[in-house]
Order: structure tokens, then C-alpha cells, then sequence
């Protein structure tokens, strides 16, 4: 049986003008392969050759030997190219986009953006998309080797109403961003870059978009001073200042605040008094 949305191991059974049929040798179904999409590819009748087969623009299955960027029955990473009425289209490498149903969407889609997406086949045996991945996101178990202190890459999924980010470790792997973790306005799509902070027992990864202490606090240190050297040499905040103030400014906490104004005076790169900070 042919595997629509998956790649399959078929015969050439024959040649025509416009293409060649390849057959499944066990249901002796065939499937189209045309020649645009055979160039260079040496195809002759008798070979066995892998391709992967969809649904053309006219619904027809199709084999080609270009790659997508997701097969049927993954998790991908992919950018919405259009909307209309009834849902949006995704690229996935091919001159056929797929298509993800408004009922499939959990969170509004943005033109141009990326996100993740399950891919299935729904009952018309098209390939669709949908929004709702978690059940496909897999646990990292021991052999994988996630370890404290690694740096890695994860895509934004879902976001709880107390701020947590569900995300997908290399668009793969559970993980999650707890709220007093980040201090910026984060949506489903992001790709952000984190370090893992914490394995929980259930083999969830917790992340955290925070470098060490050290680097971050040296970095915040930067931050400020250009602040001030673009404001006259003068900030309106200090150590007393409102933590959610500083986060506006600083995307940071108060306590990472004071130790990076610690450090920077103890340099003697600047003084606070009442009315805040200045340069020396």
C-alpha cells in the first residue's frame, strides 16, 4: 500500500513521455513520478528506488525525490505562508503546502513566522497540520545525555496561564521555562536559546534563558553603563527602585540589578545616591 506523506521503496514498472509509474510490489499500486521531478537521477524501468510521495496541487499522489522538511507523523519546525478562510498553509519543502485547519490552531498564527506543527493525515488522506504537539513531544531519557550547564536551542509550544513555556528541546525533547526565569513577552513560535538548568525526576528538562551568574551579572553590567552613557551619564534608578521598573528597562531581576551595581561600584565606574546613578 502506498504511504502518502512518508517515503517509500517502490519499482519503476514503466516510461511514458510525461513521466515514470512506479508500483508498491505488494498492493500493485502505482504512483506517478514525473520527469521535472526526475532529473539527474538516473531513473530506469526495473530499478527499486525510494521516493517520497504526496498529493499534488490537483490531489493527485505524486512521487518526487526531493526531500520535505517533515514527514507524516512528525513534529517540525515550519513557517506559515498563508491564511484564508478556513485555516492556514505551511511550507514543507515541496510545491505543496500543507494545510493547518482554524479548529487545529490553539493560538493565533502569524504569516511569516514559524512554528511547530504535528503533521497527520486527516480523512480525506491529505496531510494537515496542527498546533497541538504535546502528546508527540518526547521524553529524554538517560542515553540522550542532556547534562546541567548545557547549552541548547528549543521552540516555544504552549504557555500555561501562570506564564510557564512548555518548549521542545532541538524541536524534539520535553522541557519548560518556569516564569521567574525570563522577563520578557514570550509567545508560542519563539526559538529560544537556553541552558539547562535542572532534569526533573519525570525526565522533563528545566531551562532557563539565563547565562552562569557571572556572565550575566557582567553583561548586565554592560547594559547598564550604556544606558547611562546615553542618558548623560545619569540613570533614575537605584537600589531602592521598583523591581517591576527595572524589569521594563533591564529585562532582569532587582537582585541581579543591585549585584551588577555592586560590581560596578566596587570599580568605581559609578556612584548612587537618592536620585539614582551616575557615572564617575
Amino acid at each position: 500500500m502506498l504511504k502518502i506523506g512518508d517515503y517509500n521503496t517502490l519499482k519503476v514498472d514503466r516510461e511514458k513521455d510525461f513521466g515514470f509509474y512506479l508500483v508498491d510490489q505488494e498492493s500493485g499500486e502505482d504512483v506517478l513520478l514525473p520527469k521535472s521531478l526526475a532529473e539527474g537521477m538516473n531513473v530506469e524501468v526495473g530499478q527499486e528506488r525510494e521516493v517520497f510521495i504526496y498529493r499534488d496541487s490537483k490531489d493527485r499522489p505524486i512521487a518526487t525525490f526531493k526531500k520535505p522538511l517533515a514527514k507524516v507523523y512528525d513534529v517540525a519546525y515550519l513557517k506559515v505562508v498563508q491564511q484564508g478562510e478556513f485555516g492556514a498553509f505551511v511550507d514543507f519543502g515541496l510545491d505543496r503546502d500543507i494545510f493547518v485547519p482554524l479548529k487545529e490552531q490553539r493560538f493565533k498564527l502569524r504569516t511569516g513566522d514559524k512554528y511547530l506543527f504535528y503533521i497527520y493525515l486527516d480523512k480525506t488522506n491529505r496531510l494537515a497540520g496542527t498546533t497541538e504537539v504535546e502528546n508527540y513531544i518526547e521524553v529524554a531519557d538517560e542515553s540522550v545525555g542532556f547534562k546541567v550547564g548545557d547549552e541548547v536551542t528549543a521552540m516555544v509550544y504552549s504557555r500555561t496561564p501562570s506564564g510557564t513555556l512548555n518548549v521542545a528541546v532541538d524541536g524534539k525533547y520535553k522541557g519548560l521555562v518556569l516564569p521567574n526565569e525570563y522577563y520578557e513577552e514570550i509567545f508560542p513560535g519563539a526559538e529560544m536559546s537556553l541552558r539547562v538548568k535542572r532534569i526533573y525526576e519525570d525526565g522533563v528538562i528545566g531551562l532557563t534563558p539565563r547565562k552562569t551568574r557571572l556572565s550575566e551579572r557582567d553583561e548586565l553590567k554592560e547594559k547598564i553603563v550604556k544606558y547611562m552613557k546615553k542618558n548623560g551619564g545619569f540613570m533614575e534608578f537605584n537600589d531602592k527602585s521598583n523591581p517591576e521598573d527595572i524589569k521594563a528597562t533591564f529585562g532582569t531581576s532587582k537582585n541581579y540589578f543591585k549585584m551588577a551595581l555592586g560590581g560596578l561600584m566596587k570599580e568605581g565606574k559609578l556612584k548612587q545616591d537618592s536620585e539614582g546613578c551616575r557615572l564617575i
